[in-house]
């Protein structure tokens, strides 16, 4: 348990903080060379972030795994590495070159079909709002509605109230 709280904190904080920052340097000193380095690491990350969410579920009671898990984040990040840029150029660069077509096109696709998704959904949505309307407004209209909404809100007899007396202008009823 301790060793997965540390390795939350590690990959917080030198996984995502002080990279986020550094990238926030490199674009704003417009530093090409920092920016690419940033980029690549970002990249890389985020692989990392999908393979270690399936990988905390299967394989997380292995002995030093959160230990491992913190040393290849810092590994990834530190300029004597460049774990990172490692990593990116020999295997995802290559592989996501190879697949850039299909990545595309897999894109494309789910943007149609989310759009597509939306507007059906916005229309069930419409049609049933549009169908309560007219079924609140037909019970609204029958005759008795009004007095049997009356009686349902008041529970029992209504207390006399006492008239309130209106004040003279400029002096208090009390």
């Amino acid at each position: 348990m301790v060793s997965w709280v540390i390795s939350r904190l590690v990959v917080l904080v030198f996984g995502m903080l002080y990279p986020a920052y550094a990238s926030y340097k490199a674009v704003k000193t417009k530093n090409i060379r920092e920016y690419v380095r940033w980029m690549m690491y970002w990249i890389v990350f985020a692989f990392f972030m999908t393979i270690e969410t399936f990988s905390d579920i299967f394989i997380s009671w292995f002995p030093f795994y959160y230990e491992i898990k913190m040393a290849f984040v810092v590994w990834l990040l530190s300029p004597y590495t460049k774990g990172a840029s490692l990593l990116y150029r020999k295997f995802v660069h290559p592989a996501l070159s190879y697949r850039e077509k299909e990545i595309d096109s897999y894109i494309v696709q789910a943007k149609e079909r989310s759009y597509e998704t939306v507007l059906s959904f916005g229309k069930r949505g419409l049609n049933i709002a549009a169908t309560a309307a007219v079924q609140a407004a037909a019970k609204g209209t029958a005759p008795g509605a009004c007095r049997t909404v009356t009686l349902k809100m008041s529970v029992g007899p209504i207390p006399r109230q006492r008239p309130t007396p209106f004040p003279v202008q400029g002096r208090s009823p009390w």
